[in-house]
């Protein structure tokens, strides 16, 4: 007897068709995690570089109510967060005094470094579920292999028949459960891949820009505080 899938999907037992069905939900779920993150990850590319093309004449004017007014009409880039946070703090800092005696450039600087790490959270979410898929689908699809041919054993042992023919039909069935766990796992890790890749580089450029912005901030706040010297002198 030929089997095609659609043969071999009637002709599975309950308990290979429930672990089937969990392989088809983690590769929908995995697919989902992929296609989102792809698309936030361009969303905020493609965001962060009509921001950095909007700033640039204005981080060089030194005028920072522009700047983060920009940064409040780019809500999708993390570059423009990272610098409208970076200003509020700086800028609110300067009204203020630490009770730790910390500058208003150092106080910025540990509200970045919070941030950046907060902002490489948000660029990760989802990615233990592709992990975790990647990993466990293949041994999920393993676990259906062996139940089914467990059941194919029982089944001839119960009709007292056997032969190559009826062994194979079942094992063919079960192996199905296999090829399933690897066509699910295989394109998670892929993706998972990819993803981890793409996000480190833009971590990568955000901790440069990021630090570029620190050294605005701390040039800003010396020729603010060289001119307020000189005018307590005058």
């Amino acid at each position: 007897m030929s089997f095609n899938l659609f043969e071999i999907w009637q002709h599975m037992g309950a308990p290979a068709l429930v672990i089937a069905a969990v392989l088809l939900v983690m590769g929908v779920s995995s697919l989902t995690v992929f296609l989102e993150r792809v698309i936030a990850l361009r969303r905020s590319q493609s965001s962060s570089r009509q921001f950095a093309a909007a700033v640039a004449d204005k981080l060089v004017a030194g005028d920072v109510d522009a700047v983060i007014a920009e940064a409040d009409a780019h809500e999708r880039s993390h570059l423009a967060r990272v610098t409208r946070m970076a200003l509020r703090t700086w800028r609110d800092a300067r009204k203020t005094t630490d009770i730790h005696g910390l500058s208003p450039v150092e106080r910025t600087r540990r509200h970045v470094e919070r941030h950046l790490e907060e902002t490489g959270e948000e660029m990760r979410s989802g990615m233990s579920l592709l992990a975790s898929v990647g990993s466990v689908a293949p041994f999920v699809g393993l676990l259906g292999t062996v139940v089914g041919i467990i059941s194919a054993f029982q089944g001839i042992a119960a009709t007292g028949s056997g032969g190559l023919s009826s062994v194979s039909a079942g094992i063919s069935e079960a192996l199905v459960e296999t090829a399933l766990g690897l066509a699910v796992a295989i394109p998670a890790v892929l993706a998972f891949n990819y993803l981890s890749t793409a996000i480190t580089a833009d971590e990568s450029k955000l901790s440069r820009a990021a630090g570029e912005m620190l050294d605005n901030i701390e040039a800003w706040d010396q020729v603010e505080t060289a001119g307020a010297r000189r005018g307590r002198v005058a």
